[in-house]
C-alpha cells in the first residue's frame, strides 16, 4: 500500500467535517463528491446555495446529499457573528463589522471550526494566501503554547529512481521568511507532531544546514545550532540531529562518515530548512527534478485544522489536502481525549 492510500485510510478512521470556503469553485465541488464518494470526510460546502447546486448536478451529484450552506442566509450567522465580535473587540471590532466579516466565506467556514460545527476548513483555491491565512489566524488562532504558525510540504518519494520509498516533511517553505532560533525550534516540533498526526509515523528531526556538527562557523550555522538545543530541551522525546546538511540527514552512508554521533543514522524524515528561501527552493528543486510529489503547503501551530491551497490546484490537490485536514482533525480530537 503505498502513502496516499495510507493516507486516505487514515482519514477513513474517523469521519470528520470538513468545510470547503470555496464551494463555488467547480474543482472544489469536484473535489467534495469524491471524498464523500470515497468516505474521506463528510464535505461542507460554502457558497451561493444556487450556484453550488448548479455544479453539483452538472458533475451527475444530487445537491441534497451535500451539506451547502450560504452566510447570507445562514442559522449560523447571528451566533457567528457575536463569536466573533467577542473574540475581536479587544482590536476594536465592532458588533456591525463583525456581521458584515462572517459574510465572507473564508470567514465563515473558520468559524464553523472554532463553534465545533466542522472539525476542519480548507480555502485558498481562490483566495489568496494572505486572505486564507488571516481567517485562520483571526478566528481559529494558534494553539496554546504555540507563538510560530507555521507550514511545510509532505514530499512523497513514490517513484522508480527515488532511493528510498517513503514520505517526508519539508518545513517551512511558505510562511516564515527568517526564522530566528526560537521560531525555527517551534517549526521543528510543530512538523514533528504534524508528520505523525497525519503519516502515524515516528518524527525523525533534521535542522539543515550548509555545516555538518561544526564543518562550518558562520551565524547563520549558530542560529541552526541554538534552534537544535532549543528545541532538544523543549521536547526531549523527540530524536532531532542538527545542525545537518541535507546528505548527512538522508543518506545513511553519508551520516556515517560525517556524523557517527547522528541519532537518526541518515534516516530523517522531517526536514527542517532554516529558512524560507532554502525550504522554497528545495522543495520544488524535489517536486520539478526529483519528480516527487508536493502535498501542501499544510499549516500547522494553529489550535484547529485549517489548510492553505494553491490557485492552480489541481482536484487532485484538493483531495489530498481534504485527507491531511481530516487525519490533523483526527489528531487534534486525540489529543483533546487524552487532555480530557
Amino acid at each position: 500500500m503505498n502513502f496516499l492510500d495510507e493516507l486516505y485510510k487514515k482519514a477513513r478512521q474517523t469521519k470528520t467535517r470538513i468545510v470547503l470556503s470555496e464551494g463555488e469553485d467547480p474543482r472544489i465541488v469536484q473535489a467534495a463528491i469524491r471524498a464523500q464518494r470515497d468516505d474521506l470526510c463528510d464535505p461542507i460546502l460554502v457558497g451561493s446555495s444556487t450556484t453550488v447546486a448548479e455544479l453539483l448536478r452538472s458533475h451527475k451529484a444530487e445537491p441534497d446529499k451535500f451539506e451547502i450552506i450560504d452566510p447570507a442566509n445562514c442559522r449560523y450567522s447571528e451566533n457567528y457573528a457575536d463569536a466573533f465580535f467577542e473574540a475581536r473587540k479587544h482590536r476594536g471590532m465592532t458588533r456591525e463589522q463583525a456581521a458584515g466579516a462572517v459574510q465572507d466565506p473564508l470567514v465563515f467556514a473558520a468559524l464553523m471550526v472554532r463553534m465545533g460545527d466542522a472539525d476542519g476548513t480548507i480555502g485558498g483555491a481562490v483566495n489568496t494566501t494572505g486572505d486564507t491565512l488571516r481567517a485562520a489566524l483571526q478566528v481559529i488562532g494558534a494553539a496554546q503554547g504555540v507563538k510560530t504558525v507555521s507550514s511545510f510540504f509532505l514530499m512523497v518519494l513514490d517513484q522508480p529512481h527515488h532511493p528510498k520509498q517513503s514520505v517526508v516533511a519539508f518545513a517551512d517553505c511558505s510562511l516564515m521568511v527568517e526564522p530566528d532560533a526560537e521560531q525555527l525550534a517551534q517549526i521543528a516540533i510543530s512538523t514533528a507532531d504534524s508528520f505523525t498526526a497525519v503519516t502515524g509515523e515516528e518524527p525523525k528531526i533534521a535542522m539543515l544546514s550548509f555545516s555538518t556538527v561544526g564543518s562550518a562557523k558562520h551565524p547563520r550555522v549558530e542560529t541552526v545550532i541554538s534552534a537544535t538545543a532549543i528545541a532538544s530541551e523543549n521536547r526531549p522525546d523527540l530524536t532531532i540531529d542538527g545542525e545537518f546538511q541535507f546528505d548527512a540527514a538522508f543518506v545513511p552512508e553519508i551520516a556515517a562518515s560525517k556524523a557517527p554521533q547522528s541519532k537518526n543514522g541518515g534516516n530523517a524524515n522531517v526536514l527542517v530548512f532554516p529558512n524560507l528561501e532554502a525550504a522554497n527552493i528545495g522543495y520544488k528543486i524535489a517536486q520539478r527534478i526529483g519528480r516527487a510529489a508536493a502535498i501542501g503547503p499544510v499549516l500547522q501551530g494553529l489550535a484547529q485544522p485549517a489548510n492553505d491551497l494553491s490557485r492552480g490546484c489541481s482536484v487532485e490537490d484538493i483531495l489530498h489536502l481534504i485527507a491531511v485536514t481530516a487525519c490533523q482533525a483526527i489528531g487534534h480530537k486525540e489529543v483533546e481525549n487524552r487532555q480530557a
